[in-house]
């Protein structure tokens, strides 16, 4: 829909000294946002951890795998669980999943610290992979098996968006954390970015000033647009398939 001048409501104009004066009042919080995010951080540093087995059977791209491999060379892994669903077509596959997931793309400065990045899709691999070719993804991809799924997981549901780390010690492995829903937030920066931005993400439970676009309800999902999720356009308009070999598209 064409932007029309006009049609939402707009901040108050005011001269660069009252504006300076507010901003400057909000920097004094958002300041202490962050020594609070920080702390938070730190207390996160000193967790305890929880033993895991490390040869949990993976598939990845030379077939069978555990999870102590996907560390590579590294410490520390980050693993990102991906929804999947065998045997659907591209649009219908998780928006929420492909919009963190389409983020996650410069991993040297990752790799620097020691840690590994990594996806860890919940369904087939050989569906999965060409989905991420597909959206031209390039991180190191696995599939977990049903059975791999539930040892991973220790209880927690599957079919849902998981962010985990993990360290290894030689051989051995431990969970150090995990986060789901709007922890997987930290893949994100498109959020972040509008977070800046007057409007904000545009969302129904976002606190605004009347007026302000919220229209993104049932009928007009946050990452969807005209049936697929939104990420998948661009790679379409450049002309990549989309079909996944499962015998529809």
């Amino acid at each position: 829909m064409p932007y029309n001048k006009g049609d939402y409501a707009a901040p108050e104009v005011v001269d660069r000294a009252r504006f300076q004066a507010a901003l400057d009042a909000l920097r004094v919080r958002e300041k202490s946002h962050t020594r609070e995010g920080d702390a938070i951080a730190a207390f996160r540093r000193r967790l305890p951890m929880v033993e895991v087995d490390g040869t949990t059977p993976l598939v990845g791209e030379r077939g069978a795998t555990t999870l102590l491999d996907a560390f590579g060379p590294r410490r520390m892994l980050i693993a990102y669980y991906y929804m999947w669903y065998d045997g659907r077509p591209a649009p219908e596959q998780c928006e929420g999943c492909t919009f963190f997931t389409a983020q996650v793309r410069e991993l040297s400065h990752i790799h620097s610290r020691d840690a590994t990045y990594a996806t860890f899709c919940q369904g087939s691999y050989d569906e999965s992979v060409r989905y991420r070719d597909f959206m031209g993804w390039e991180m190191p991809w696995y599939s977990v098996p049903e059975a791999s799924l539930e040892t991973l997981l220790a209880g927690r549901g599957p079919r849902i968006m998981y962010l985990i780390a993990y360290l290894r010690q030689g051989s051995d492995v431990f969970e150090t954390y995990w986060t789901t829903r709007r922890g997987v937030e930290a893949m994100d920066n498109s959020y972040r970015l509008l977070d800046l931005t007057v409007y904000g993400r545009q969302e129904d439970w976002e606190d605004s000033p009347a007026g302000w676009p919220q229209h993104w309800g049932n009928a007009n999902h946050p990452f969807r647009r005209y049936g697929r999720p939104i990420s998948q356009w661009p790679r379409l308009e450049a002309g990549h398939s989309d079909k996944l070999g499962n015998g529809r598209r």
